[in-house]
């Protein structure tokens, strides 16, 4: 499958939850965990957070070497850093963290400068069906 058809099945998650936020996490092209953003009952439940944790459980370890995380939006500080410290290999994300409402987005940084301030760990790549992850957040 294709980066755009499996932010296809972000998109799908993103829309089960509280805020318009899905992510999947992904391994040698096979699907490992979904998940969406439950953070109305608990401020640490982003939706990768929640992907990250889904993840873990199934495979039984806290090492996600290998995995690309696609997520509707770029991670916040902490669904990068909870992404940083599960190796997770790769990240694959739809809307800037500018596109979504000032209410909902309490910080400027991007992930590009956490990821090189932190080492370049982590591939990166924005902007995949962009339009299509807006459309989430109207």
């Amino acid at each position: 499958m294709s980066d755009e058809e499996f932010m296809n099945l972000a998109i799908e998650e993103a829309k089960k939850g509280d805020f318009p936020f899905g992510a999947v996490i992904v391994r040698e092209n096979k699907i490992i965990a979904k998940a969406y953003n439950t953070a109305k009952i608990d401020p640490t439940a982003h939706a990768e957070v929640n992907a990250i944790r889904n993840a873990c459980r199934i495979l039984n370890t806290k090492d996600l070497s290998g995995c690309t995380l696609y997520t509707t939006c770029e991670p916040c500080p902490m669904c990068f850093f909870a992404a940083w410290w599960a190796n997770i290999s790769r990240i694959v994300y739809g809307a800037e963290g500018k596109d979504v409402p000032e209410d909902d987005w309490k910080t400027n940084v991007k992930s590009s400068y956490l990821n090189e301030n932190s080492g370049n760990r982590i591939s990166i790549k924005g902007g995949v069906l962009r339009t299509e992850c807006l459309h989430l957040l109207d």
